[in-house]
């Protein structure tokens, strides 16, 4: 089946489809992870992007019930070099065709994914087309000329929870390590949420609620929860208000000391933190998307390799509060990784610590939100 991919730029690559014929359009990415296809496909914090994986055979291990970030893929598209025919592993339960057919997501294959992907270094991330039905330069154009940008959007919103629940399971065979569960309750505030995160909580805590992106703090704090985390999330920090307003009365209430709960953000999290603090969002030129990304620990020198998944950054320069102070940086582009308060019991990381996919270095980042909470019991 013919297909295309357009680029805004006029880029234009003729292709094979795969999974689910039609048209499709969002801001092209590309992804460096060589496995873990499933769990990109399936991580909120891609709505609204097509996905073009670096790594050039993708699908040969198939896909399973237990590798999903979420309950659906989020992806707006994918591209691939080539796609395998085969899937070769004891937990496949399909093949990564049938899955993107299912779940009506359009792909496509047999183009060149490394000049796409040099194109975006240069150029930055743009509006893209996937298409098997139009193959119009011209009427590609208009479409992606009238359709909005990623910035000023909020993706959250399509993405989180509709309704406050507790979740059960833990790492399971992903277990690296047995480590002591304490009775603390924590509530995810839910902007997108990867299952991931979750799992590692509930390795540390007995409870573990998600409540929904727009819950008002007086709400969460009928939880009784002694951690808050605010969680990752796809797209724009800034449009997201009412996680921000969320993070401001929080922050307000621990620095007049009406109330003792451990904080922590994840990626978007990170973000919403820092402009609770006063920061400003800036667009990175194409991203960081991948699992080999090494960070290092200003504190103790300590360099982790990371997953990542973001868009924006908020510079450390932009945030007036002279309590929070950055704690981790990106070795590729020395773009901020980390922060934590000097006096209030906050901290959060840019990068993914649960992985999925991605290296388990920093996983630990869990443990050291455990020991904020139990400092503060």
């Amino acid at each position: 089946m013919k297909t295309v991919l357009f680029l805004e730029d006029g880029f234009y690559l003729e292709g094979i489809g795969f999974g689910y014929p039609g048209e499709t359009i969002g801001e092209v990415v590309f992804n460096t992870s060589m496995t873990g296809y499933q769990e990109i496909l399936t991580d909120p914090s891609y709505r609204g992007q097509i996905v073009c994986m670096t790594y050039p055979l993708i699908g040969n291990y198939g896909v399973n019930s237990s590798d999903r970030e979420s309950s659906k893929v989020q992806v707006e598209g994918f591209i691939v070099k080539e796609h395998s025919r085969i899937e070769s592993n004891w937990r496949a339960e399909g093949s990564l065709e049938s899955y993107l057919e299912t779940n009506k997501v359009v792909a496509i294959e047999g183009v060149d994914t490394r000049a796409i992907t040099r194109r975006l270094r240069e150029k930055g991330s743009m509006k893209g087309i996937i298409s098997t039905v139009d193959f119009e330069r011209e009427s590609l154009q208009r479409k992606l000329e009238n359709f909005p940008s990623i910035v000023g959007r909020d993706l959250v919103a399509g993405v989180t929870t509709k309704e406050i629940y507790e979740w059960e399971e833990d790492l399971g065979i992903r277990k690296m390590e047995k480590v002591k569960k304490l009775p603390f309750t924590v509530v995810v505030i839910d902007c997108g949420v990867k299952f991931s995160i979750l799992r590692c909580l509930k390795e540390y805590v007995e409870k573990v609620i998600v409540v929904p992106a727009h819950t008002s703090l007086k709400e969460i704090l009928k939880l009784k929860p002694q951690g808050i985390l605010f969680s990752n999330g796809p797209g724009d920090p800034q449009p997201v208000n009412y996680v921000i307003e969320t993070a401001k009365e929080l922050i307000q209430r621990l620095k007049k000391k009406e109330i003792r709960i451990g904080v922590m953000g994840i990626c978007l999290g990170h973000q919403i933190l820092g402009l609770a603090f006063g920061g400003k969002a800036q667009k990175l030129k194409f991203g960081h998307h991948g699992g080999n990304h090494p960070v290092k620990d200003l504190t103790t020198g300590r360099i982790d390799i990371t997953s990542q998944n973001h868009n924006f950054v908020i510079p450390p320069q932009s945030i007036p509060e002279e309590g929070l102070l950055q704690t981790h940086i990106n070795l590729y582009d020395h773009t901020p990784e980390g922060s934590e308060h000097k006096e209030l019991p906050i901290f959060s990381v840019q990068f993914h610590p649960e992985a999925g996919p991605g290296p388990f270095d920093a996983r630990y980042i869990f443990g050291k939100f455990v020991d904020l909470i139990t400092a503060l019991s």
